[in-house]
């Protein structure tokens, strides 16, 4: 058995750590207006919480489908598959024992001006209910002084199958420890959401945000309307009016105005997942640092939730020898 460990990525400017166990990013630091270096996810300083599952989703990847799979149930080529109901009436996250939980090898690890690692894992037929065997790889490379990039790619082996991998890190760019992200801004370029029944799965419209709650086509304070949406964002947005740069669209800019430390997050993804920690209620991360409600955001870009069960949704199902690719660039800087 492979043991979890860390992994430092450190270029001069920016410090990432990343661990083989499910390929989590434990904390990353970036500097503001001032040079100053601060870490700005959600975590532990050791990795013991993260094996005995005290971490809702902190910086890991997620699959083999990110996001809620309606009942767990899903039926492919008139074969129907039951994942596990992990989270209740769902399956999320690629169920109990996801790619988040377990322990990838390090197919290589360079240090220098662009320091990188790679993770490979071997995902087998029948893995929590989905089916055939899956080979999967994840770079995380600082391209340059303040910008990281992540490649995943997965192919399956025999059998076709759902693939929708996510990074699920929590950001708070003012600091880690530093409260809620209400006063941050951000802007996300979507003209529509997929909106939610009451167990958060799409009900399969595609529905515009002018002029509701959701829209952030311009820059907005997260807090500004959220008082409107329940307990706070959870949502899938269409990314469907981003630039374009090295192939990646225009997903997400994330600032602190304190800081100035902004985040543009470029990716190749349909959709992305808003989530402002909802959930999070008082856990105690890095250096006794309690993170409550609404302390971070997640960027998650994926598949769109329930896909495989949404015909009107891109679908992501991946044939046997072709190969499923997902890209992320994270571009810090403090303007």
């Amino acid at each position: 058995m492979a043991e979890a460990k860390l992994f430092e990525l450190n270029n001069g400017t920016m410090k990432v750590n990343v661990s083989n166990y499910g390929c989590t990013i434990t904390s990353l630091l970036v500097p503001d207006k001032d040079g100053k270096l601060a870490d700005v996810v959600h975590g532990f300083d050791t990795l013991e919480p993260y094996l005995k599952g005290a971490a809702p989703y902190f910086g890991c990847v997620v699959g083999r489908v990110a996001n809620r799979i309606k009942d767990g149930k899903f039926t492919l080529n008139g074969i129907e598959h039951s994942l596990p109901i992990n989270k209740p009436p769902n399956s999320l996250h690629g169920g109990h024992k996801g790619y988040d939980k377990v322990i990838w090898e390090v197919a290589e690890y360079k240090q220098g001006k662009n320091p990188s690692i790679t993770f490979k894992y071997h995902s087998r037929d029948g893995e929590e209910g989905y089916p055939g065997e899956v080979h999967i790889t994840t770079t995380y490379t600082l391209v340059s002084k303040t910008t990281m990039r992540l490649d995943m790619e997965a192919v399956p082996e025999n059998k076709p199958t759902p693939i929708s991998l996510a990074q699920h890190t929590y950001w708070n760019l003012a600091g880690h420890n530093s409260g809620n992200v209400l006063d941050h801004t951000i802007q996300i370029w979507a003209r529509h959401i997929t909106p939610v029944d009451q167990n958060a799965i799409p009900t399969g419209e595609i529905m515009p945000v002018e002029g509701t709650s959701y829209d952030f086509t311009t820059e907005n304070k997260i807090g500004s309307c959220i008082h409107e949406v329940g307990i706070g964002y959870d949502h899938n947005y269409v990314l469907d009016c981003g630039d374009e740069k090295t192939g990646l669209k225009h997903a997400a800019k994330l600032k602190d105005p304190a800081s100035l430390r902004t985040l543009n997050l470029w990716t190749s993804a349909p959709g992305m997942q808003f989530y402002t920690a909802n959930y999070v209620n008082g856990i105690v991360g890095k250096g006794g640092a309690v993170y409550g409600k609404q302390s971070g955001v997640c960027l998650e870009t994926q598949g769109f939730p329930n896909a495989i069960n949404q015909s009107n949704f891109p679908s992501i199902v991946v044939q046997p020898g072709e190969k499923y690719k997902h890209s992320m660039m994270f571009e810090f800087s403090a303007e």
